[in-house]
């Protein structure tokens, strides 16, 4: 095998993804799997978990495992860790994908509400990067992927709390990537577009909107999950060697309109 058909070669390698039961993150788990990683799925859902197992017939066990966790308990974490380079002996690939959003009027946003999406998008984030970077950091490799989203700037209407909390996870992304760029550790992210579950349809989506969305999306339509996929792959593999502190827009061309 020459150098080139390396590029994308993910065979062996480790991958965590937390939140990795979630709509989009499912897809990535699936799509890392099925490109020779041994993947971990950390997930307070374990529901979600086993409706996706079920849509990967026959994997392997040894290849694919899972942890019941919420990924806001550092100390858990830091257990699975030990549990995950126990067995596995490094990890590899970190996408940290956990969150949730609410639609709330500014207003009656109330601190719980505010603490509970900014910490399900920062704060396991930050402890993401903190346990499994560590590790990273002490064998010299690793690439770690986080979720920005359209909505980081300049905010989505609607997503008050949401949006601010994309905002921080860029940032994080960016300051990691300055501070680990010599120690071998790249640490990137992807700004998916509208890739809508159907609570986004029922709480944020009605006719106009969805017309004032496609009339903003060059591609005139929302993205399927498996779309992020070759952007994931991409990141998790050598052939983005050389891309550290990136945003990688995947939203149908939203982030390029104006008029």
């Amino acid at each position: 095998m020459n150098k080139y058909n390396q590029l994308f070669d993910l065979k062996n390698k480790v991958a965590v993804v937390i939140g990795g039961a979630g709509y989009l993150c499912s897809s990535m788990v699936k799509a890392l799997y099925h490109n020779g990683c041994k993947v971990v799925i950390i997930d307070l859902r374990k529901k979600k978990i086993e409706k996706l197992l079920k849509e990967i017939p026959e994997y392997e066990k040894e290849r694919l495992i899972y942890f019941t966790l919420d990924a806001l308990n550092k100390k858990k974490l830091i257990e699975t860790r030990n549990k995950i380079i126990k067995k596995f002996k490094m990890v590899n690939i970190l996408i940290n994908g956990a969150g949730i959003n609410a639609p709330t009027d500014f207003f009656n946003i109330s601190y719980m509400e505010w603490k509970n999406i900014i910490d399900s998008h920062i704060t396991t984030t930050l402890y993401g990067c903190q346990v499994f970077g560590l590790d990273m950091i002490k064998k010299k490799e690793g690439s770690i992927i986080n979720i920005s989203s359209a909505s980081a700037g300049p905010p989505l209407s609607k997503a008050f709390a949401y949006s601010a909390a994309k905002s921080a996870v860029k940032n994080i992304t960016q300051n990691l990537a300055r501070e680990w760029g010599t120690k071998g550790v790249r640490v990137n992210c992807i700004r998916p577009g509208f890739f809508p579950t159907e609570w986004n349809k029922k709480h944020f989506l009605d006719k106009k909107r969805i017309k004032n969305i496609f009339n903003h999306t060059p591609m005139r339509r929302f993205g399927d999950p498996y779309e992020l996929v070759g952007a994931i792959i991409w990141l998790s593999s050598n052939s983005s060697s050389f891309v550290t502190g990136a945003e990688i827009n995947v939203d149908g061309g939203f982030s390029c309109m104006t008029i």
